[in-house]
């Protein structure tokens, strides 16, 4: 089964039908729906602000979104982030949390990481706009 790393815009677009990128984010996840979907937890981090904001219902709905695509946390590693730091370093426009998408992406192996940002295409052959 082939892994695909999920940036944070992937994950609020597909929950929010107002969003702009909603429906190729949906499109996205039926394409890759035989893959392992990963979350790194900087992008896990990052999609639950909105829904503690929100209150505890908002933060069930997220796990149980999270748990009905069997997604898994990937956890922030020395290698992930000395992978992140050179991406940031070498890419001075990257910002540190995009870079730790990509970083995951590569220290997994994933096939796909998944993202809105137009911008990443130059930075991983890896990456693949919604």
């Amino acid at each position: 089964m082939a892994l695909t790393v999920l940036d944070a815009s992937v994950v609020i677009a597909f929950r929010d039908p107002a969003d702009t990128l909603h429906a190729r984010a949906v499109a996205a996840f039926r394409t890759f729906n035989a893959d392992e979907f990963v979350l790194p937890a900087s992008v896990y981090a990052e999609v639950l602000v909105g829904p503690i904001r929100n209150g505890p219902p908002a933060v069930n709905s997220l796990e149980e979104f999270i748990d009905d695509f069997g997604m898994q946390i990937a956890p922030l590693t020395a290698d992930v982030a000395t992978r992140a730091a050179v991406l940031r370093a070498t890419n001075p426009s990257l910002r540190l949390p995009d870079a730790f998408v990509l970083a995951t992406g590569e220290a997994l192996d994933a096939a796909v990481v998944l993202t809105g940002d137009r911008a990443w295409l130059r930075l991983s052959t890896r990456a693949r706009l919604i």
